[in-house]
């Protein structure tokens, strides 16, 4: 069996309660090709000053294509040329949108702090897979890509 990752949006946790239902699936490549559109500030969570690692190499890669990539890793004091920050709670400029290299046992931690902070999206990385707390974000009116690559996906949608 297949299982094709979904992004899903809730325009807000009102229009999501009062519906009784969850929120509306749309098409993976219209609603990621508008987040990629819009987001000019991506902070990456779990990104390692390490040339090795996979949140380094589609940090780096997104960076060149124009994004402000917001390193966002309490282990790392500057990465790919930026100040690194503890928590998203420090970072001291609008957020578009976070990407998550961090293990799913960590995911709703980060979730958490982005509904706080009224982040308007939240991408898990390929494998970083939680269901539970990408509904709460969903829920809540955040825009969850899951389980898919930034780099795979700007690649192939040619922006």
């Amino acid at each position: 069996m297949v299982v094709t990752p979904q992004v899903t949006v809730a325009s807000t946790r009102a229009a999501a309660l009062k519906s009784n239902s969850i929120p509306m699936t749309i098409t993976s490549n219209d609603a990621i090709r508008e987040l990629l559109i819009k987001a000019k500030t991506i902070a990456v969570v779990g990104l390692s000053a390490d040339p090795m690692r996979a949140s380094f190499g589609v940090s780096q890669y997104m960076q060149r294509k124009g994004y402000r990539i917001i390193p966002v890793n309490p282990n790392e004091q500057m990465v790919l040329g930026e100040r690194s920050y503890s928590s998203l709670a420090e970072v001291p400029e609008r957020i578009d949108l976070v990407d998550v290299f961090r293990r799913p046992e960590f995911v709703p931690e980060v979730v958490e702090e982005v509904i706080r902070l009224k982040i308007p999206a939240v991408w898990l990385q390929e494998g970083v897979v939680h269901p539970a707390a990408a509904k709460k974000a969903r829920e809540a009116g955040v825009l969850v890509v899951m389980d898919k690559c930034i780099f795979k996906e700007h690649r192939a949608l040619g922006l």
